[in-house]
């Protein structure tokens, strides 16, 4: 098996971060670096109440932001009013605010005044480099080379003249934003999160009709691509698995089999079968489940950034070229809303861009196109 490859995609307002081996993704990550999730991030924060029934304490973050301190992680004893430096263990999800503890904080750190930001934790790609030591970081922008080699030594990050991910790892990131997948045999795995729980459903497709060899093929091909699609995406919580068919009893053989696909992941655990049938799993909430990020469907703004990923390049492409963007006024607001996204384009282009707000233009029609004449 080759070393991994570790590709950072940069563009305004966002960085993608993959985890490419032998031809396939083994991790992914979409960051907002304006909206951090902040994972392994340090706070000066304030007990401002205790919460028996859960077995922990609400504290204050900076900016007001609430988060929740279990008792077995530092928060027994801790009276209200109490300062406290603690790390976030898992970031802010589903409604719920972040979760922390004061397992692995250093000693030293300030234990009064103001809640407040202490330390950044690691992002994506520098997570990534600490867990595969001997795998190469490959970057597409000068400014994010930079950064990576004073954090992880010059010859260990490659700058490439050219997007990091190509057409291969483009094709994954957008199946890991879509609601199915497709599966070898003609079925497909369908992906539906809600609130409560994550259920997957298996669909034969165009194996339903044909001998039952095909139809189990599917069902052993959705075990595999289940537990991987759990773990790209970062779903969390409950999750619900139902095959095509089979009685319980073939459904509760194939447990050995999910339990197996699931080994790679430490956060994923396999429970058994439920008294429908259904597979049942729990995973570990860390970072925000993909569908947060991105949007179910898709948000304004996810759409604005591959909007602005697509003038950016076709910006280098096109150097004196002054670029607008046509789009609906959801989308062009979303942008405008997120900082640092239109000045970093603006730092990378020769020309800023325009922005034409069109509303007969869904989220996702938007059009890249030259600026008017008379546009500023």
């Amino acid at each position: 098996m080759a070393e991994p490859r570790i590709l950072v995609s940069t563009s305004p307002g966002e960085r993608r971060v993959a985890l490419w081996r032998d031809g396939a993704l083994q991790a992914a990550f979409v960051e907002r670096p304006a909206l951090p999730d902040g994972v392994g991030d340090i706070h000066l924060t304030r007990v401002t109440a205790r919460v028996p029934a859960l077995s922990g304490v609400f504290v204050m973050m900076e900016g007001e932001v609430g988060g929740f301190l279990p008792d077995a992680q530092g928060g027994e004893g801790v009276t209200e009013g109490t300062s406290l430096p603690l790390r976030v263990t898992r970031a802010a999800q589903g409604g719920k605010g972040p979760r922390l503890s004061a397992t692995g904080v250093p000693k030293d750190l300030p234990r009064d005044g103001p809640p407040r930001l202490l330390r950044r934790g690691p992002d994506a790609a520098l997570r990534l480099a600490a867990a595969h030591p001997a795998a190469p970081v490959i970057s597409d922008h000068p400014g994010e080379a930079a950064r990576l080699r004073a954090a992880l030594g010059t010859p260990r990050v490659q700058l490439l003249p050219r997007p990091a991910f190509d057409e291969a790892v483009e094709a994954e990131f957008d199946l890991l934003a879509a609601a199915e997948v497709p599966l070898p045999g003609g079925g497909r795995l369908l992906v539906h999160p809600t609130p409560a729980l994550t259920a997957l459903d298996v669909d034969t497709g165009a194996a339903a009709g044909r001998d039952s060899g095909a139809h189990r093929a599917v069902n052993a091909a959705a075990l595999a691509e289940a537990a991987r699609q759990i773990r790209l995406r970062h779903l969390a919580g409950p999750i619900l698995l139902d095959l095509a068919g089979g009685s319980a009893k073939s459904r509760a053989d194939l447990l050995p089999a999910l339990r197996r696909a699931a080994g790679p992941d430490s956060l994923l655990r396999v429970v058994g079968l439920t008294g429908l049938g259904l597979m049942e799993m729990v995973r570990t909430r860390v970072y925000p489940p993909l569908h947060e990020v991105l949007g179910q469907p898709l948000s304004p703004l996810t759409h604005g950034l591959a909007a602005l990923r697509r003038a950016a390049r076709e910006a280098a492409a096109r150097p004196a070229a002054a670029l607008a963007l046509r789009a609906h006024p959801k989308v062009l607001a979303a942008l405008r809303g997120l900082p640092g996204a239109l000045e970093d384009f603006a730092a990378g282009a020769a020309h800023p861009i325009s922005l034409i707000s069109d509303p007969t233009l869904a989220p996702g029609e938007d059009v890249i196109e030259d600026q008017p004449a008379h546009a500023g």
